[in-house]
């Protein structure tokens, strides 16, 4: 428990035995049981407590860190605009959409009356 081997627990009952007596040895034993009860029982208690603590701290961060992400998220979608939009968009700034733009055809050889 402590780092104690079963020779140094010896040494301690023979002195306790000669320093306590036969008859307070078992009082004085029963006292120390009940002591590290009481010991362990209030450790239980403030781990508990410390472990709720702990969790409680967790989740809310995660909340945090979760709106955090969602603002973030947010003005990005309402920056990002529809592809249609940016195109209208585009031929607006241009003048594009009201203009048509001239596509050649095919090209004409000599002599086609087509060309003229």
């Amino acid at each position: 428990m402590f780092g104690l081997g079963m020779p140094e627990v010896l040494v301690i009952l023979v002195v306790a035995l000669i320093v306590l007596g036969p008859k307070r040895l078992p009082d004085v034993a029963r006292a120390l049981g009940k002591g590290l009860a009481e010991f362990r029982k209030a450790t239980a208690g403030l781990t508990d407590e410390l472990r709720g603590a702990q969790e409680m701290i967790e989740r809310e961060a995660r909340e945090a860190e979760r709106t955090a992400r969602q603002r973030a998220a947010a003005p990005a979608a309402e920056a990002k605009p529809a592809a249609g939009e940016a195109v209208a968009r585009a031929d607006a700034a241009t003048g594009a959409a009201s203009q048509p733009a001239h596509q050649p055809g095919p090209p004409s050889k000599p002599g086609d009356s087509s060309a003229a």
